[in-house]
């Protein structure tokens, strides 16, 4: 094959799977979720068609609509793109041209695969360009190893699993930490706010709130650990600042009452094995999904959430922590705040759809501290009002020894409820056993 050949070649794609793709899509709800888990974004498609009418179902699907060729003709039609794509006549023959809405998932990996070769081909060229252009040589081949590395980084390996599926692993880390020496609704577990709220109810969206390392993170964790662990209710954790590891080693902590710093440092003593091995059957056996997949998008995680419901069920969602979701959209224009707000409404949508309570941890802005007082109020919310607007529950995490170390409520916390749409709201004060990684009822403490 000659040069010109080479360079005239047409760049790898499959038509027809990319029209089995969306037109399954069109046919099944379900297969829009495997669909998702499988491809990166618009641009996997090689017809811009078809980057087109992908997008119109995901737009439709975030806002909790039905996604068919109507309702998917009418939004092409409303942005002005209905003709672009050949007419609602085309995604009609979508539909009727897939031979099973259940081999979507299937037809998408050959979509990603061939969008993976369009990559490489594309970073050849450039890489090609490179060698030519005459700069430093050492630059040339740093430059080139990147193109090499985004081609190839379509998507991140997903780092999920069930919280006792590597406690194997986690068992050797473990000792090697040891040896050398490194490293009524769905119940809360704290009985004022259980008796407040009468637990988390289907549906709902709970935001809980907190100015960096007061314990927000702590508190959802403690909330999935009460629903798996103690009464045995499908849950998912999904976390974007901390690494699964980490999450399991909380776990370990609170249920064990192990100190973190000893699991982290490799300094368990006897008394700690000894409660490890008590522990271990119960926090192995609970239902607990953690999901700490970097960079994920609210639609990405409603498909992880919908398959797992299927799969087990799902009583409880935990996501720690909003500012670090993207929204997935293209939309440069946007502001961080409409970003916020619109996912804000999708994750109240996705409660809704999948019939679970969702908790989302949120960051606070920087009015408590400057406030003589620091408690921090509904207001406070980083980014959206819209935050306020759509939860349910507003939970704000308040801690007086983490600005005054000399203050007698040293080791107290107060879980202050903000907003309750269903109820009264009212602030609870539990024990901060933050060496534990986790909070108490007081009178347990």
């Amino acid at each position: 094959m000659s040069d010109i050949d080479e360079f005239t070649r047409p760049m790898p794609f499959d038509s027809e799977a990319e029209q089995s793709v969306l037109g399954g899509m069109m046919l099944s709800e379900d297969a829009i979720a495997d669909v998702v888990e499988v491809l990166a974004g618009t641009d996997d498609f090689h017809a811009p068609r078809h980057e087109m009418v992908y997008g119109a179902i995901l737009a439709l699907h975030g806002g909790g609509q039905p996604a068919d060729p109507i309702t998917v003709a009418n939004h092409l039609r409303e942005q002005g793109l209905l003709t672009k794509v050949g007419g609602a006549a085309y995604l009609h023959t979508l539909v009727e041209a897939v031979p099973t809405a259940a081999n979507a998932e299937y037809y998408a990996g050959i979509v990603r695969d061939c969008a993976i070769r369009r990559r490489l081909v594309e970073a050849g060229t450039r890489i090609v360009q490179l060698g030519y252009d005459g700069s430093d040589a050492t630059e040339a081949m740093d430059a080139a190893q990147g193109e090499l590395n985004d081609a190839a980084k379509v998507r991140e390996d997903p780092d999920s699993a069930m919280i006792g599926d590597d406690f194997a692993d986690l068992i050797s880390e473990l000792e090697t930490l040891q040896r050398d020496g490194h490293a009524q609704g769905v119940l809360t577990g704290y009985t004022d706010l259980d008796g407040l709220t009468h637990g988390l109810h289907p549906g709902q969206m709970i935001i809980v709130a907190g100015r960096p390392a007061l314990g927000k993170s702590t508190l959802g964790v403690d909330m999935v650990r009460q629903a798996a662990i103690r009464d045995g209710r499908p849950c998912a954790f999904f976390s974007l600042e901390m690494s699964r590891r980490e999450v399991q080693h909380r776990i370990i902590s609170a249920e064990a009452r192990i100190g973190l710093h000893h699991i982290r440092g490799g300094s368990m003593t006897d008394t700690d094995w000894v409660r490890f091995a008590q522990h271990l059957p119960r926090v192995k056996a609970a239902p607990l999904t953690i999901d700490a997949t970097p960079n994920q998008t609210i639609t990405q995680i409603k498909a992880r959430c919908r398959r797992l419901k299927q799969r087990g069920g799902l009583d409880l969602v935990v996501i720690d922590y909003l500012q670090l979701l993207s929204s997935g959209t293209a939309r440069r224009t946007e502001t961080r705040q409409q970003e916020v707000s619109d996912m804000s409404r999708s994750i109240k949508l996705m409660a809704k759809e999948l019939e679970v309570p969702v908790v989302v941890l949120a960051q606070l802005n920087r009015g408590p501290e400057q406030r003589t007082d620091k408690k921090p109020q509904v207001s406070d919310l980083r980014e959206s009002g819209s935050l306020e607007q759509d939860a349910d529950v507003v939970i704000l995490l308040h801690r007086e020894d983490a600005y005054d170390k000399d203050s007698p409520r040293a080791g107290e916390a107060d879980i202050i409820v903000g907003k309750h749409r269903n109820g009264p709201t009212a602030t609870i004060t539990v024990a901060a056993q933050l060496h534990y990684s986790r909070f108490v009822d007081m009178a347990r403490a």
